[in-house]
C-alpha cells in the first residue's frame, strides 16, 4: 500500500482573531493603575527634590547670613573705637592743633530755651498765596 502525501499551502495571513471585550476591559484598568501609579511616583519625585533644592538654598541663606552677622559685628567694633572719646581728643589736639578753652573764651547763647528747629518770619508768611 502507498501512501500519498499531499502539500497544501494554507495563507492565513488575513484571518483575524476577534478579542473579547473583556479583555479590552482588563488591559484598560491596568493601564489605568499604571497610569495613576506613575503620577503618584512622579509626584513624589518632584517633591523629593524640590524638598532637597529647598534645603540647599537654606544652608546658602544660613551661611550668607552668618557671614552677614560677622560682617556686622566687625563693623559695630570698628564704629566703637572710632567714635572713643579718647581718640577723638587726641586727634583734636595733635592733628587739628585745638586746645581746651580758657575760662571766659565760651560765651553761653543768648535766646529760647528751648531749641527751635524752623522758625517762619511773620512777613514770609503773609506774602504766601
Amino acid at each position: 500500500m502507498t501512501e500519498y502525501y499531499t502539500l497544501k499551502r494554507i495563507d492565513n495571513s488575513r484571518l483575524v482573531r476577534a478579542t473579547a471585550p473583556q479583555r479590552w476591559r482588563e488591559l484598560g484598568r491596568k493601564m489605568l493603575g499604571g497610569a495613576a501609579l506613575g503620577v503618584c511616583l512622579l509626584t513624589y519625585a518632584w517633591q523629593h527634590f524640590e524638598c532637597i533644592q529647598f534645603r540647599y538654598s537654606l544652608e546658602q541663606l544660613q551661611g550668607e547670613r552668618a557671614q552677614a552677622t560677622e560682617l556686622n559685628q566687625q563693623l559695630r567694633l570698628e564704629v566703637a573705637s572710632l567714635s572713643a572719646p579718647m581718640r577723638i581728643d587726641a586727634i583734636a589736639r595733635q592733628q587739628l592743633g585745638l586746645s581746651v578753652p580758657v575760662p571766659g573764651q565760651v560765651a553761653p547763647a543768648q535766646g529760647a530755651v528751648e531749641g527751635v528747629v524752623a522758625e517762619v518770619p511773620a512777613q514770609s508768611a503773609a506774602s504766601r498765596p
